[in-house]
């Protein structure tokens, strides 16, 4: 069967072992890391050990070579399992992208290497506290001092902030007239000044370890700018915003297919002992699951088009990059509420994993850009108004 992302062999073999890594090593550990809301050291181990880490990495620098099609499949297959450790994984893959894009970060081939060796996890850094959702707009600036530059800022809504090794971050650049002139810049995360300010206690993604990052007179060298001052724009826009985008809408596509799947299964099997007929028997739950599957695979769909329109760029392909993830985090958060109401006390007290599929689906609403800045995008660029 044709794969719905149009994957090649090469990159449908790399899906076959994340399915693997899904299976036997995330989906094993999902409860516990939700329980606790935990870093999911197993699952992230395992995707380094696989040489995932740099799926796609180009292949001088010890990657995969893989495109968005290999990375959206990987991304839906962990998230079937454990959507905390999809998030990572694809925080990780944008950021890493950055780099690749980067003609001004010193150590750009040093640092790619070790991705590829599965020795350095990264991951973004731009939302801020005092511009939310609105992380196209920091709030920070870069100050010129001795050489270098200083600048200190309060990073929320980090992923992986405690265990990534560094952060693609953005900044103004020095006297910016506005916040869109604004520079990315690499930041290790042992560096004098970076702060973990708490820990992550959210209602889903629980082991994301999405958590506020303080900057505290941050010296940056001309080195680690990943941008040229003022360009940050467009390495986020034109970089890191789509690979995100594919890989949360993957994400959310994943937990849809993990619902129709955790569905499908307690309507075959559960019963009732009184007459010997099984849930499935209900046309009401059939109805419910059929349009879990046909909202999931409308999703999944858009996705793949996407990605087609992405390897064959026309005017319209930025306004195909903002649907897919719309309508993959609606599709999420209305698949997993049928689940819900679908697999009903069994899923409501936890004895299923519908529970917290329900519950991680959500986090793709609020995050930025969020599902209202989503709307209103999508409404700009089909009435020809600007985005910013």
């Amino acid at each position: 069967m044709v794969h719905v992302y149009g994957l090649s062999s090469t990159a449908q073999s790399h899906v076959l072992t994340a399915s693997k890594i899904a299976a036997e090593t995330a989906s094993q550990n999902a409860a516990d890391v939700d329980l606790k809301g935990r870093f999911p050291d197993e699952s992230m181990k395992a995707l380094a050990d696989a040489n995932l880490y740099g799926l796609c990495l180009p292949s001088e620098v010890g990657g995969q070579g893989e495109g968005m099609r290999a990375f959206a499949g990987v991304v839906e297959e962990l998230a079937m399992a454990c959507a905390s450790t999809a998030m990572i994984y694809v925080m990780h893959t944008s950021a890493a992208q950055a780099l690749i894009a980067s003609s001004t970060f010193a150590d750009r081939e040093s640092v790619l290497k070790e991705i590829a060796n599965g020795k350095h996890l990264t991951t973004l850094a731009f939302s801020e506290a005092g511009s939310r959702s609105q992380f196209w707009a920091p709030v920070s600036k870069l100050e010129e001092s001795n050489g270098h530059y200083l600048t200190s800022a309060s990073k929320s809504w980090v992923t992986a902030a405690g265990h990534a090794d560094s952060y693609v971050s953005s900044a103004q650049k020095p006297n910016a007239a506005s916040p869109l002139e604004s520079t990315v810049y690499f930041v290790p995360q042992k560096s004098k000044g970076v702060q973990v300010t708490s820990s992550f206690n959210g209602l889903g993604l629980r082991g994301n370890d999405s958590a506020p990052v303080k900057l505290n007179e941050l010296e940056v060298q001309p080195g680690s700018l990943i941008s040229a001052q003022g360009e940050g724009p467009k390495i986020i826009l034109e970089v890191i915003l789509p690979w995100f985008a594919i890989g949360s809408a993957a994400m959310a596509n994943g937990l849809c297919r993990a619902s129709v799947a955790g569905t499908t299964k307690h309507l075959t099997e559960t019963g009732f002992a009184h007459d010997g007929t099984k849930l499935r028997d209900l046309p009401n739950l059939r109805a419910r699951l059929a349009e879990m599957s046909v909202r999931t695979e409308q999703s999944r769909s858009l996705l793949g088009h996407t990605i087609d329109q992405i390897e064959s760029p026309s005017a319209i392909t930025p306004l195909f990059v903002l649907q897919s993830r719309l309508a993959a985090l609606q599709a999420a958060v209305d698949v997993t509420d049928l689940a819900m109401k679908t697999c009903g006390g069994a899923a409501f007290s936890r004895h299923l994993p519908i529970e917290r599929f329900f519950r991680d689906a959500r986090a793709g609403w609020v995050m930025a850009p969020t599902v209202d800045h989503l709307q209103d995008f999508v409404g700009k660029a089909l009435t020809g108004l600007p985005l910013f």
